[in-house]
């Protein structure tokens, strides 16, 4: 299987020449996978072409952090397969682990519409059409703030199914761009009884696709990825089932923190080089102003 390159050792290197001024924000991405007709699927989601932040560019479900998650001390109790000890050990954090991985849970459950969760034994199904509009207004009311992820499991009787979650990359966002991120990426098996679908205001389309075909329309100029979302779906390229993709995950025992470098060339190309590259380190130590960048 493909990797992603070498350990970064230090996000923010001593070495650097300036301090960075965009706070780095921690976030949580998910990608969505099933078996399709053709071999693995992935959902994504376009971004609304007038948003800020990518515009217009096919990304997986994903968002912030929440902070309170971190220092919830009840939020272990909605949820199964995981708990914050051993959350924090698997990303190498001292504490407040397990709210990457309720953060990837809940975006999935905002952005796509998949709630990642079981009422006792068996997985949330949506085929009936009163369950699906009851969850379809909580998906809002938790997307826009006015109710949380967690008390909403306790309200429905619900716990939040964090062992079917892989734990699969760690990119951090390289010095130059408006917004920062330090993100975890998992990889989740799309649930029965639930069909994925974009919001219509953040997102305003969204598809199941092979890997290949995403890479093959990329390359023609009408699937769009930022680098990092298209980096994170290589290796999904050499694997032709979830089954095979999960024991994949299962086997990684190493994941490095990835800090890509941005250098501009003479003719003002921008490129996106990561540790390895010709030029990374030429690239590390003259990076381009923080928040120069979109």
């Amino acid at each position: 299987m493909p990797r992603w390159g070498a350990a970064v050792p230090d996000p923010v290197a001593p070495d650097l020449p300036a301090p960075v001024e965009i706070p780095l924000r921690q976030a949580a991405t998910v990608m969505l996978v099933r078996d399709g007709d053709g071999g693995l699927e992935v959902f994504m989601l376009r971004r609304n072409p007038r948003s800020e932040f990518v515009p217009g560019q096919f990304v997986f479900p994903g968002g912030a952090v929440d902070a309170e998650d971190r220092e919830d001390p009840g939020l272990e109790s909605v949820c199964i397969g995981l708990d914050d000890a051993t959350a924090s050990a698997r990303i190498d954090v001292d504490h407040g682990g397990l709210a990457y991985w309720v953060a990837a849970v809940r975006e999935c459950f905002e952005e796509a519409g998949v709630l990642l969760a079981r009422n006792g034994s068996d997985h949330v199904s949506f085929d009936d059409p009163g369950t699906a509009a009851r969850f379809g207004a909580l998906r809002r009311e938790v997307h826009s703030g006015e109710l949380r992820l967690a008390q909403m499991c306790l309200d429905e009787g619900l716990a939040l199914e964090l062992d079917d979650l892989r734990y699969v990359s760690h990119w951090i966002t390289p010095v130059g761009p408006t917004r920062r991120f330090d993100t975890r990426f998992f990889i989740a098996h799309a649930p029965d009884g639930q069909e994925p679908l974009h919001d219509g205001s953040e997102t305003v389309e969204s598809t199941w696709i092979r890997p290949a075909d995403a890479f093959a329309q990329h390359a023609e100029g009408t699937f769009m990825m930022i680098f990092p979302t298209y980096k994170n779906l290589e290796p999904l390229l050499d694997v032709d089932t979830v089954a095979d993709l999960m024991a994949w995950a299962d086997g990684l025992d190493d994941i490095p923190a990835l800090l890509p470098a941005i250098a501009v060339t003479p003719d003002g190309e921008v490129l996106t080089l990561l540790p390895g590259d010709e030029g990374y380190d030429e690239a590390m130590a003259n990076p381009p102003p923080a928040g120069s960048m979109q």
